[in-house]
């Protein structure tokens, strides 16, 4: 059964805009998620490149290219679909790890799974 876990307000989220970033744990290890919003719709991955599984961001939280249309693996220059996390070009091997994502009551949450669940503190 899933749950459904509160990350940020919808404002949050600007169209390829800023990240927000969250902890996770996959597959039983701790790692970084991110949400962003493009074309009005919210999305989240694992913050893995699918080449070398590394984080993204250049900066914090800054994970598109220049022109707000693909995500961006600073460090190896992969590039992503933001709808699907599906390698557009560049060193990746397929996709990134997508986590669900849902909003609601101006509120943006992510959805557990099987393999994907909160941080036990």
């Amino acid at each position: 059964m899933t749950e459904s876990i509160p990350l940020c307000p919808s404002a949050d989220l600007v169209d390829s805009s800023t990240a927000v970033s969250f902890d996770v744990t996959y597959i039983g290890q701790p790692c970084r998620a991110f949400a962003v919003r493009y074309q009005g719709q919210v999305h989240a991955y694992l913050n893995r490149c699918s080449h070398v599984p590394m984080e993204m961001d250049y900066q914090p939280n800054q994970l598109f290219d220049m022109t707000g249309h693909w995500l961006m693996c600073a460090t190896h220059g992969a590039t992503y679909h933001p709808q699907t996390g599906q390698c557009r070009m560049g060193p990746c091997r397929g996709a990134l790890i997508k986590v669900e994502m849902s909003e609601f009551g101006d509120v943006v949450h992510w959805h557990t799974a099987q393999n994907l669940q909160p941080v036990e503190f």
